[in-house]
């Protein structure tokens, strides 16, 4: 799905979508019940769930959830804490040390406003997270945001628009508060 896109629901596309999210939610599954120091299993189920190895020095602390997997691209030196959700089927990037805190959802896709086209369509845009950011504890990012580098994401934040670079957002409804 590329950005602001639409998907009609029951096309091919979208049951292509559906048999994906099927198949990671059972290797999440999985991820979540191994023991926590079984680092092999959790390299060989993340493998399968992201398409490809984990780069250098990513760490992730299951629980971990995503529903597509194939479209979470995680540079170099990320590290996601426990309970993160990542709705990635149209994009997400974390690129190199970023730093997510537990329970953080990313959510790139949605439905239209309008009650009848919203069990009709699905809609999405992609999420990127710049270097060096720090996504707080139960932050929420929605689709289409790009979070610029060295900016920080207040726990419980919502964050509907883009944050500007070296940025503190604050709040249920996130704006910039400041910058540096």
């Amino acid at each position: 799905m590329s950005s602001n896109r639409f998907m009609r629901i029951h096309s091919p596309e979208f049951k292509a979508m559906s048999e994906r999210v099927l198949r990671v939610t059972e290797l999440t599954s999985r991820l979540n019940v191994l023991p926590f120091d079984d680092e092999a299993g959790k390299a060989e189920l993340l493998e399968r769930i992201l398409g490809r190895p984990l780069p250098p020095r990513v760490t992730i602390y299951p629980p971990f959830y995503t529903d597509h997997g194939l479209n979470l691209d995680l540079a170099e030196r990320v590290f996601i804490n426990q309970g993160c959700t990542f709705l990635d089927y149209a994009g997400i990037r974390l690129a190199e040390r970023v730093m997510v805190g537990p329970k953080a959802t990313f959510i790139t896709s949605g439905h239209p406003v309008d009650p009848e086209e919203r069990r009709v369509w699905l809609t999405g845009a992609p999420i990127e997270v710049e270097e060096n950011v720090w996504i707080g504890a139960g932050a929420t990012i929605l689709p289409g945001v790009t979070i610029g580098r060295d900016s920080v994401i207040a726990a419980g934040a919502v964050v509907a628009d883009d944050v500007p670079p070296a940025s503190l957002v604050t709040g249920t409804k996130a704006s910039v508060r400041r910058q540096w």
